[in-house]
């Protein structure tokens, strides 16, 4: 069981590491910030199991955790569609 924790809690280091690393493209952003989701899941999976509570919140958690990847990848295109590439020196925000 301690291991699991382990596992999971390296996977959430390494996700949070990448995102703050490789901040050139948005593309790697999005998908280093799915990674950090599907280790807080399955950190929820192993909470909820080991407390013997119901799995109604990890249906909400998979809920929300779609809309931010959906919402994600609709602003990937339309920085795609406007500046014709994902960098983030390439546009300014003024």
């Amino acid at each position: 069981m301690m291991n699991m924790w382990l596992v999971i809690f390296i996977m959430y280091m390494i996700g949070n590491m990448i995102f703050v690393s490789k901040h050139k493209h948005l593309l790697i952003m999005l998908l280093s910030l799915e990674y950090i989701v599907l280790s807080m899941f399955m950190m929820l999976v192993l909470y909820l199991s080991f407390i013997e509570f119901d799995m109604y919140l990890l249906m909400v958690f998979l809920v929300f955790s779609v809309c931010e990847g959906a919402l994600g990848i609709s602003i990937l295109v339309s920085m795609i569609r406007t500046h014709g590439n994902d960098y983030f020196q390439s546009f300014s925000l003024l």
